[in-house]
């Protein structure tokens, strides 16, 4: 028998102030996982479409900017990842980010960031979150199962390329992200953890990583991923056709910075 839920009745549940029940989050979960599988790991999209940066559980913040920005299918989105932790209202963004998958697809893609595993979410709060709302794991689980099948990113009119975290020194082109198996955990390292870890630096002097020069790639002070230079962002751009990099993992005060 098919797996059906009443995705307005959930949404109307979480306007309400109230988190959807455990047997639909399983349902939500399963359906939308079958959907992301049919996915690429780099999502093409089409303009116009806003790109979304860290959520981290800001239910009520995400609640205000699809009322300013516009709900689906009025406005499309690109969620950058890092859904969950922080925030008090993690479970209630995740649940309104599942619902708006399931009903409006065409309309809404959803990245992975580095919060979206099982080791990251068990420290910075989604565990804790799931427990203390549902009483036990099994939402946690639900949830952590369909982090495994988020996209890696996604390219915009063939020219912008969205991404949660940034580059990496084994990834130069598209294809290769593409032939990536992104159905697991993150690991620790590769260029799967880069992709969600990675932040673009002002790279003055020093060696770099393989003895480059400092404007190439450093270290992480994360503990995972890379510093990369304007250098490397110019070259993948060039090798890809690619105008600009889209992506999130670190705190703007401004909003936003190029």
């Amino acid at each position: 028998m098919p797996l059906s839920v009443d995705v307005d009745q959930c949404i109307e549940t979480l306007k309400q102030g109230e988190i959807v029940s455990e047997c639909d989050m399983r349902k939500l979960c399963q359906l939308v996982s079958d959907l992301l599988m049919e996915e690429n790991n780099v999502q093409p999209v089409h303009s116009p479409v806003t790109i979304v940066g860290d959520l981290h559980g800001q239910f009520f913040d995400f609640l205000e900017m699809l009322n300013v920005g516009g709900w689906p299918p009025h406005t499309s989105y690109v969620f950058l990842g890092d859904f969950v932790d922080r925030g008090h209202n993690s479970v209630e963004t995740m649940s309104l980010l599942l619902c708006l998958k399931l009903k409006y697809p065409g309309h809404i893609t959803l990245l992975r960031g580095n919060h979206e595993s099982r080791q990251i979410t068990q420290v910075y709060g989604f565990y804790d979150e799931c427990m203390r709302k549902y009483g036990n794991a099994s939402v946690w689980r639900h949830c952590v199962e369909c982090f495994d099948c988020f996209g890696l990113g996604a390219i915009i009119d063939q020219r912008v390329f969205c991404v949660h975290g940034g580059l990496s020194p084994d990834i130069r082109t598209l294809d290769q992200i593409r032939a990536i198996d992104r159905n697991q955990e993150i690991p620790h390292e590769g260029a799967f953890c880069d992709l969600v870890w990675s932040d673009p630096e002002d790279l003055g002097g020093g060696t770099g990583v393989g003895g480059s020069g400092g404007s190439a790639w450093q270290i992480s002070p994360r503990g995972a991923g890379y510093l990369f230079g304007q250098s490397v962002t110019e070259e993948f751009n060039s090798i890809n056709s690619l105008e600009l990099i889209a992506r999130a993992h670190q705190l703007v005060m401004e909003g936003r910075k190029y």
